[in-house]
């Protein structure tokens, strides 16, 4: 599968080079268009409807359910398609699935036909398409990179996520003032794009099930390794509700439109500023990869969220804003690292996609939950009270956990130190 001189860098090799444009282009189009959904409900929410602030916050709290509704209720089913099926196959339906939503989107703004139904419609489907892209995405890059080079390679693939995510939100924002249906139809475009690049990745044979299962214990069993390893179910869970709390981007709509008055130029601008303080740690991580005391520094990292969430809310300035969402983003990058790396390198390359899916569903928790949460705290709140609440929360969750999980504080390296017993399929897969 890897040729015998191994390569210096994951660049280095053809198919990474394809799965990391792929990655880039698809988030590039579906950040922007996820962007732009939220600020077109808000937007219509406030003219057409008449909602108040609090009233339009809320409605984008909504927004964020409608698309986790349907990540909760497949990921079992993604995670088992990537184990089972042609992992590239997966990915490049997903992305055709999300280029339907985005052409529906442009159509729709372009003959002004589009209502807050149809916006909730294409979310909710979008949610469905997503679900299935990242576990098989996620799964790709193990069986193309050595082992070796997987810490560099998550790092590199962080920063196409990351780069995009600054890139897609503050290009689609500049392509909207000029013409509302732009951005989504640039959107449909890329995903073809993004499509066709994962298919000329070389087919990878899917892994084999020692003893063939029937699909469901094949879900649950995905389930209970992640149950069983507390090291890894510690990160994931930290970052489930640390984020869930402190989702300030949920509320940029109403930051951008009303607070700091900055209209969709500036919402795309700060949208795209996380992923510039992510893009920029990932890049040095891909240069020097976190080796030691990973615990402690993700602890720490998340800490550092929390307050840069705080001083977001508090700001009235949108380049003081602009920087703590840079520095908000920079101190998730380093929990995100970690839990990747983990995720992968502890994970038998048969279990990758149900593993990746449960780990992918605490991401989507994190951010589509959140935002349902910060709706409901801005309508009691405002949007200034629920983001900084957020945050005030991020930073006691990560108290709590400290003490309920001593695993992450007592983590020196990615060595599965802390593993507990394996189910017994995947101890033989190891001793193999």
């Amino acid at each position: 599968m890897i040729a015998d001189a191994q390569p210096a860098s994951p660049l280095a090799i053809p198919d990474f080079r394809r799965f990391w444009l792929a990655r880039f282009i698809a988030v590039f189009a579906t950040l922007s268009m996820v962007v732009l959904i939220g600020y077109q409900a808000y937007d219509i929410a406030r003219t057409d409807y008449g909602y108040s602030k609090s009233e339009g916050a809320f409605l984008l709290g909504l927004l964020g359910l409608a698309q986790f509704i349907p990540l909760l209720l497949l990921t079992p089913v993604a995670g088992w398609a990537a184990d089972r099926f042609d992992r590239r196959r997966v990915a490049a339906a997903a992305n055709l699935a999300d280029c339907t939503i985005a052409a529906a989107l442009a159509y729709a703004t372009f003959a002004d036909a589009l209502g807050l139904p149809l916006l909730f419609a294409l979310a909710a489907a979008h949610g469905a398409a997503r679900v299935f892209l990242g576990p098989s995405m996620s799964a790709i890059a193990p069986n193309i990179v050595p082992q070796a080079l997987l810490p560099r390679a998550i790092a590199l693939s962080s920063i196409a996520w990351q780069g995009a995510s600054v890139l897609g939100p503050a290009v689609g924002g500049f392509l909207f003032a000029e013409a509302e249906w732009l951005p989504h139809a640039l959107s449909a475009a890329l995903l073809i794009g993004s499509a066709l690049l994962v298919s000329s990745i070389r087919p990878v044979r899917a892994p084999q099930e020692a003893e063939p299962r029937h699909p469901v214990r094949q879900m649950i069993e995905g389930a209970q390794y992640t149950w069983r390893q507390r090291f890894l179910l510690g990160c994931i869970t930290l970052d489930l509700f640390a984020v869930l709390l402190g989702g300030a981007t949920a509320m940029l709509p109403v930051f951008a439109r009303d607070i700091l008055m900055v209209g969709s130029e500036g919402l795309g601008i700060m949208r795209g500023a996380p992923a510039l303080g992510a893009a920029v740690v990932a890049g040095w991580m891909a240069w020097r990869p976190l080796a030691n005391n990973v615990g402690p520094k993700m602890l720490w990292a998340v800490v550092g969220f929390g307050a840069a969430t705080i001083a977001f809310g508090l700001s009235t300035s949108f380049a003081v804003s602009v920087a703590m969402l840079v520095l908000l983003g920079a101190a998730d990058m380093v929990s995100v690292f970690i839990r990747s790396s983990l995720v992968q390198l502890n994970t038998p390359d048969r279990m990758r996609g149900r593993v990746s899916s449960i780990s992918g569903l605490a991401i989507s928790a994190s951010n589509e939950l959140g935002e349902m949460q910060s709706g409901l705290a801005a309508a009691a709140l405002g949007a200034v009270g629920a983001v900084v609440f957020g945050g005030v929360g991020a930073i006691v969750v990560t108290a709590i956990w400290a003490v309920i999980f001593p695993e992450l504080r007592r983590a020196k390296t990615f060595a599965p130190e802390f593993l507990s017993e394996a189910p017994r399929g995947d101890l033989k897969e190891r001793e193999a």
